[in-house]
């Protein structure tokens, strides 16, 4: 059996929860599909779901260990809570910011942010831009900061010539 990690997050979906830990898994190096729970007759007074179906599915994208829950329409995502890819080459932006972006509503996307096809958000984040940003010299971080709040998808190539000045 896996050890559990201690901190995981639940993703709650209406009823796509296998779809989208196949989508998720298939994006990230290292991933994989560890176990999926299916709904019985107990509780079908509360969750209403047909015996059978999904009910979650535990997965892992690189490392990071998530469970996806098939909980009804109740709840959707918000902007509030948004998951980070720390990325180290523009070619790692481009990848990340395309296969996250599939089906995606392009409004919903800036400063580095996107919501996917299901309406989670992501940030999707050049490491040298944190280190920019940090930058003790309040001029050049508040050129990157400029420069970031005109882009969607983040190029780094711009933030280095933004913070050069």
């Amino acid at each position: 059996m896996q050890k559990l990690q201690r901190i995981a997050p639940c993703l709650w979906f209406d009823d796509q929860a296998e779809a989208a830990a196949n989508f998720y898994s298939a994006i990230f190096r290292n991933s994989q599909i560890t176990a999926i729970s299916r709904y019985g007759e107990a509780g079908r007074e509360f969750h209403g779901k047909a015996p059978g179906t999904v009910m979650t599915v535990a997965f892992e994208l690189d490392g990071q260990t998530f469970t996806a829950l098939n909980g009804g329409p109740q709840f959707k995502f918000n902007e509030a809570i948004s998951f980070q890819i720390n990325c180290e080459t523009q070619e790692e932006v481009d990848y990340y910011w395309q296969e996250l972006s599939e089906g995606a509503d392009e409004k919903a996307q800036q400063c580095g942010w996107l919501k996917d096809k299901y309406g989670l958000s992501w940030q999707v984040v050049p490491t040298v831009l944190i280190e920019m940003m940090n930058d003790s010299d309040y001029a050049k971080s508040q050129r990157v900061t400029a420069a970031m709040l005109q882009m969607k998808k983040l190029d780094i190539a711009g933030l280095r010539r933004a913070y050069a000045g």
